[in-house]
């Protein structure tokens, strides 16, 4: 090899050594194998050569042309290699290490007492159902074996939608979960064991009411269900909920008209202090009853055979009362200072244990 070419090759292996990063690389590639690159001019200068001259320099620069290249391409490889190890060493994270304090991204209130009453009632065997927000009158009040004259129909308690074009039958913003009810009594046979927590809605706004809120309702058919089924279920969820093993817990007789008999369901408190548990005073927290018999009828089950128990409850009302929050209108306000004061640790989940 003549004396330009060994130069040629010396100065290019000397600078890929030196080359730092793939951009210093790709720089001396191009320098040397591109359009106009040293080794590229000198193959194109062969024309210029004796053919005698020509076959022997061509011969020359052919072996050369292809000990660059290798060079050239181990080089590449070898600094992609080194990126990749700085990259890994860069990003390397310690698993076994404990997360650092939760600042952002806390689980809200109301989504909170959801996930604990789901696993509260689902250790009890019960299971979640849900259904759409846009329900027909027959299912949010007729087969629910509420009147055409409840106050609850009035316009000023319920948001009205437009007919559905198929059939002209009235919508409506569902004002419970209890439909839920009647289409899982509809989509299967009993025994049934389910709870439906979600958004319902209804034309009321002030301290301890909005226009949407959230329930949660509870549902058991069975042969030979009785109340007490119905309070034992009762008594070991509110316990559970407000951790309090020795809550008391007072039923009182009332009226609704998808259960008889009907229940009103009490937990002891002080009425100067709020402490839940304590005092002498009752605070009423929930609805429940027996499921009426027409009810069952209107959802195809026999109710000479099968029996059932019924439960509702606000979940924006049972997280205040746990947290001691006395206005609802913050849950919905988005105020980081509120939700950082009262949001849950979302790498904590609700575990059943807390309650019990």
């Amino acid at each position: 090899m003549t004396d330009d070419l060994a130069s040629l090759e010396a100065e290019t292996v000397a600078a890929l050594s030196a080359a730092g990063d793939l951009r210093a690389w790709d720089a001396i590639r191009v320098g040397v194998l591109g359009k106009s690159g040293r080794l590229t001019l000198l193959l194109k200068a062969l024309g210029a050569l004796a053919p005698e001259a020509r076959r022997a320099r061509g011969e020359a620069l052919n072996v050369l042309r292809d000990r660059l290249a290798a060079a050239i391409e181990a080089r590449r490889l070898a600094l992609e290699a080194d990126a990749l190890a700085a990259r890994l060493a860069g990003e390397r994270i310690d698993i076994t290490l404990p997360p650092p304090p939760a600042t952002e991204g806390l689980i809200h209130p109301i989504s909170r007492a959801m996930e604990e009453i789901v696993a509260i009632f689902g250790a009890m065997g019960f299971t979640v159902a849900e259904g759409p927000d846009i329900e027909t009158d027959w299912h949010n009040f007729g087969a629910l074996n509420i009147p055409a004259h409840h106050p609850a129909r009035a316009d000023l308690d319920t948001f009205y939608l437009p007919p559905a074009e198929a059939d002209g039958a009235p919508l409506v913003l569902r004002t419970h979960t209890s439909p839920v009810q009647v289409r899982s009594m509809l989509s299967a046979p009993p025994p049934i064991r389910v709870i439906v927590p979600g958004r319902t809605y209804r034309a009321d706004h002030d301290a301890t009411h909005s226009p949407m809120f959230h329930q949660c309702e509870g549902l058991v058919i069975g042969q030979g269900i009785t109340l007490g089924h119905l309070k034992g279920c009762l008594i070991d969820f509110l316990r559970a909920f407000f951790a309090l093993p020795d809550l008391p817990v007072r039923f009182r007789s009332s009226y609704f008209p998808f259960t008889e008999p009907s229940m009103e369901v009490d937990i002891g408190w002080d009425r100067k202090s709020g402490e839940i548990g304590g005092g002498k005073d009752w605070l009423e927290i929930l609805g429940s009853g027996m499921v009426h018999p027409k009810v069952l009828a209107n959802c195809g089950i026999d109710p000479r055979e099968w029996q059932g128990f019924a439960f509702g409850m606000g979940i924006e009302r049972v997280a205040m009362l746990k947290h001691g929050i006395t206005d609802l209108r913050p849950f919905y306000e988005s105020d980081l200072r509120w939700l950082r004061h009262y949001g849950s640790n979302p790498l904590a989940p609700a575990m059943l244990h807390e309650g019990l």
